[in-house]
């Protein structure tokens, strides 16, 4: 009965009139009813919101936010600055900007990191714990009777980075404050190692949609908890259960997580998680490719994609990066992002994902002009020229990519950064880099991939 009751079951057609402040040239692309002839539903992901409490407006640059960590954040403004995390307006101002688009989204992701990044004195449980309810409590506010499935970042707990096997206060307030999201089997497995699986119930299509939310911080290298242990919480056995399951009943699939698989874009032969956890996480994925339609991350607050392929180098799933909300940069005149946010679309049919829109808020323009003007940065398919978003597309863009000058790569890396400086170039050993890491998720692949350069 629990299941019955808060399991939602919406309907899946959808408008895809979307609000695009001063993106004419984009809106006969979004006044269709479906892509390529299919019939289009959409779900948005937002991710890696980083709220800092702290941060105000005040004469001494140096005492703006917490996150800046005494770096002079001398442009900050109403929105925010880019040596600091979100201000509660920017993130108020993405959650407006979502509801207030004329589309009628299926359901939300939100894939986790709420609390800024301060060092580890100036935070505590009990603060993680108020600043991810707040968190929740805003999203539902803005969506009352919208479909979210949330994930826990690596920042989502305290200390950070150190998701534990069993379980935690953490991921039982978690657990409690997203119950009008989750079923209570979903929550009795995030309450004992912070990850769940649930059906999405649509009365379009009789096609069965399971969202498996994986808990990669237990991979996560800095998590001192899970060190040496070979299936944390026993997350790897319970995930090639829930899928061959799912390959048995037939459903399709979406795993959403925190921190990526694969290669790290921006470092030298570095996963994001843990090396061997990266293999064999990659081995049940591959196992049960068939079942699964799309991989949707955040915690690197870059734009990018990947492309899993099989045992003979075929590509059998596309997994998606998307950007943050907060804009905040690690080194004072370092490159970072502008904030995003990203609307997918589906074939309402079978939960194929045909493209996304990526919107942006160029925080710059925002501060002067006191006003947040979110914009479509680009859709997908349109840009690059490509049919859709599936594996085999995604695996022949990249190849276009490798091109001496090609512009589709230039265009990728400006995306990379959300368009914070299109001024950017990356050739040489950056390309090679950015390249490897979508083509080749695994140890052997990558490697060789880094050793021969781009061909």
């Amino acid at each position: 009965a629990m299941e019955a009751r808060v399991a939602v079951v919406c309907l899946c057609f959808s408008s895809l009139f979307a609000f695009i402040p001063n993106a004419s040239a984009f809106t006969a692309a979004l006044h269709r009813k479906s892509v390529g002839g299919r019939a289009a539903g959409q779900f948005w992901h937002i991710t890696d919101l980083h709220l800092d409490p702290t941060y105000h407006l005040t004469k001494d640059p140096t005492k703006v936010c917490f996150s800046s960590m005494g770096r002079p954040a001398k442009h900050a403004g109403p929105y925010g600055d880019y040596l600091c995390d979100s201000p509660y307006n920017l993130i108020q101002s993405a959650l407006t900007f979502m509801k207030d688009a004329k589309v009628q989204p299926s359901f939300m992701i939100w894939t986790g990191d709420s609390p800024p990044h301060v060092p580890v004195p100036k935070l505590s449980t009990k603060i993680v714990i108020d600043i991810l309810h707040n968190m929740t409590q805003t999203i539902q506010q803005y969506f009352k009777d919208l479909q979210v499935f949330p994930t826990l970042g690596n920042h989502d707990y305290w200390p950070q980075d150190q998701l534990p096997v069993n379980v935690s206060e953490v991921y039982n307030a978690a657990a409690d404050m997203w119950k009008q999201w989750l079923t209570s089997n979903a929550r009795r497995t995030l309450q004992k190692g912070g990850f769940y699986t649930q059906v999405f119930n649509c009365n379009v299509t009789q096609q069965t949609l399971r969202i498996i939310s994986l808990n990669t911080n237990l991979y996560y290298g800095p998590n001192k908890v899970t060190e040496g242990i070979l299936d944390p919480a026993g997350q790897f056995a319970w995930l090639e259960d829930t899928l061959k399951r799912a390959q048995q009943n037939k459903e399709r699939v979406y795993l959403i997580a925190h921190v990526p698989l694969g290669y790290l874009p921006d470092s030298m032969s570095t996963t994001a998680i843990r090396e061997k956890d990266n293999e064999r996480l990659l081995q049940i994925l591959c196992k049960y490719s068939d079942v699964i339609d799309g991989q949707f991350f955040g915690h690197t607050h870059k734009d990018s994609i990947m492309v899993l392929l099989d045992n003979h180098g075929y590509p059998i799933n596309s997994l998606f990066v998307a950007p943050a909300v907060t804009p905040q940069r690690r080194t004072l005149n370092g490159v970072t992002n502008n904030p995003g946010l990203r609307l997918y679309k589906y074939d309402t049919n079978d939960y194929t994902l045909l493209d996304f829109w990526q919107y942006y808020l160029n925080l710059t323009e925002a501060n002067e002009e006191k006003r947040p003007d979110w914009k479509l940065e680009y859709i997908m398919t349109e840009a690059y020229g490509i049919k859709d978003v599936q594996p085999e597309s995604l695996y022949d863009l990249t190849n276009q990519f490798i091109g001496l000058h090609s512009k589709k790569f230039q265009m990728y890396y400006d995306h990379y950064f959300v368009n914070y400086n299109i001024s950017v170039r990356c050739v040489g050993l950056c390309k090679v880099k950015q390249i490897c890491a979508i083509k080749y998720l695994d140890h052997a692949a990558y490697t060789n991939c880094i050793l021969r350069g781009i061909e």
